[in-house]
């Protein structure tokens, strides 16, 4: 009997997944600091206007964008060890170096103490919003920069460490990391600026990251190099692999790369551009508006008791629903025989379909503030769950030396859409809430029995909701079978 028949299959695999999903969270919790500090803590202390802090988001996005081109052939050219490990420092580090910039705002305007900013009036209150807003946004430039690295990498881990009908699974379970930090964000960060200072809020959760680092020097390699995985779960991740592959394996060449601009020569290159840049957006979009939302339409602040508890709920419904949704792939494949992408994208079509209850989330707030944090919440989890399969594509289709960069190459097309929607969207509830019944009767803006900036939210609410069905049918038509890319 061979050692493979007598001894147990180790689950390693699921320790590297849970590195993945603590890297996400942290990820998430680092990119949250600013929002919910910048408006009580940051703003008194550098005269920050609302056009400030939207100069420094704006940007954020677009070099967000910018870095996550690059991000994924940086991660397949330095391999998933080293490049994970650069992209964290370099975020953990532009976490940290944002807790400076009070300190050299004041050395550079040549003030004796912080305690004297905040006491500016004037020209040299302006002056001081304005380099401090350069110096934040530096800071966030290079957060931006290291944090584009970190779905490239932890993409390529997954395609690594499971066979191709458990990727989606372990996909969504690192990656409902993004809504567990969007829920554990709100609930620590603003109690830490206000006990210890904004500055210490900046430092504490940056830390984090370095000590995930410590985590993943110990504990990665690839599966066939881990001491950690045996033969038995060795086969198991290999399942996928050609007989002629494994037999060779010890003389196989290294897997031949794919230029970048032929990338986009590619269909299926286009079907996930085009899932990411309809989509992802709509996450963005709810994670920066909900807090507004439930102030503006049911006047609970973000720091109230109401507030909090709403967003909580929020967020525990999509963190709780959103891991189940990687699993409907693995039946459709497992249970009714369908390949991977077919079986994915008939999960997909369903959780497409969790958006259209966004439809429902303004007319059911008449009744009662839970009812949009609900609806919401269910969006979300489809958004995830749809989230987590739209990255399995890649590994469906491109070969595991190119997954990184076509995954960088998806969140960026994600992160244009994500720009655009919350940037639309800003300019149009301040174009809404002038046009009201109350401020404008003859000229206001009236959607489905709303006026004004509800209209308006109604409206983005409708675009969020059909977003899904559009990029899946668009997907459907480049790419209507299961089609592998072979690089000759």
């Amino acid at each position: 009997m061979t050692p493979v028949q007598t001894s147990k299959m180790s689950n390693f695999r699921w320790i590297i997944c849970l590195l993945l999903f603590l890297a996400t969270t942290i990820n998430y919790m680092d990119r949250q600091v600013l929002s919910l500090t910048w408006k009580d803590f940051i703003a008194p202390e550098f005269h920050w206007t609302d056009a400030n802090y939207g100069t420094i988001t704006a940007y954020f996005s677009i070099f967000y964008a910018v870095a996550n081109l690059f991000a994924g052939k940086f991660i397949d050219w330095m391999g998933t060890k080293k490049g994970y490990l650069i992209a964290i420092f370099v975020w953990s580090l532009g976490a940290c170096l944002h807790a400076g910039c009070g300190w050299v705002a004041m050395k550079m305007e040549g003030y004796h103490s912080i305690a004297e900013l905040g006491q500016l009036t004037g020209d040299a209150a302006v002056a001081l919003a304005t380099i401090s807003m350069y110096l934040f946004l530096s800071c966030r430039m290079v957060l931006a920069l290291g944090e584009a690295g970190n779905f490239p990498a932890a993409i390529k881990v997954t395609a690594e460490y499971f066979p191709k009908k458990d990727r989606a699974f372990s996909t969504s379970i690192f990656n409902s990391g993004a809504s567990v930090g969007a829920l554990a964000a709100p609930a620590t960060i603003p109690l830490l600026a206000r006990a210890w200072g904004w500055e210490m809020a900046f430092v504490i959760i940056g830390v984090l990251g370095f000590v995930w680092m410590g985590l993943w020097m110990w504990l990665y390699e690839k599966p066939h190099k881990s001491k950690h995985v045996n033969q038995a779960e060795l086969n198991y991740i290999e399942q996928d692999t050609d007989i002629a592959e494994v037999q060779d394996k010890q003389e196989a060449k290294e897997e031949k790369t794919i230029s970048f601009w032929k990338c986009f020569t590619y269909k299926q290159t286009w079907s996930f551009i085009v899932g990411k840049l309809l989509t992802d957006g709509v996450w963005w979009f709810f994670l920066f508006w909900a807090p507004a939302y439930f102030s503006d339409q049911f006047g609970y602040t973000s720091d109230s008791t109401m507030g909090i508890l709403l967003i909580f709920t929020l967020y525990a419904i999509v963190t709780l629903l959103s891991i189940g949704g990687g699993y409907l792939p693995t039946y459709f494949v497992e249970k009714k025989g369908m390949n991977p992408y077919q079986g994915r994208m008939r999960a997909m079509l369903i959780f497409a379909c969790f958006p259209l209850l966004g439809l429902l989330a303004q007319p059911m707030g008449a009744y009662s503030a839970w009812w949009p944090a609900i609806i919401i919440g269910l969006l979300g989890a489809g958004h995830q769950a749809w989230s987590a399969n739209l990255f399995s594509t890649i590994g469906d289709m491109f070969p595991k030396s190119t997954i990184a960069t076509i995954t960088g190459i998806g969140a960026m097309a994600g992160g244009i859409g994500s720009y655009l929607i919350n940037l639309g969207s800003g300019n149009f509830f301040d174009w809404a809430a002038k046009h009201s019944l109350a401020t404008d009767p003859q000229g206001a803006f009236q959607f489905f029995g709303f006026d004004g900036k509800p209209a308006a939210y109604m409206v983005v609410f409708c675009i969020c909701a059909v977003a899904y069905l559009i990029g899946w049918c668009i997907m459907k038509a480049l790419v209507p079978k299961y089609k592998p890319i072979v690089v000759e």
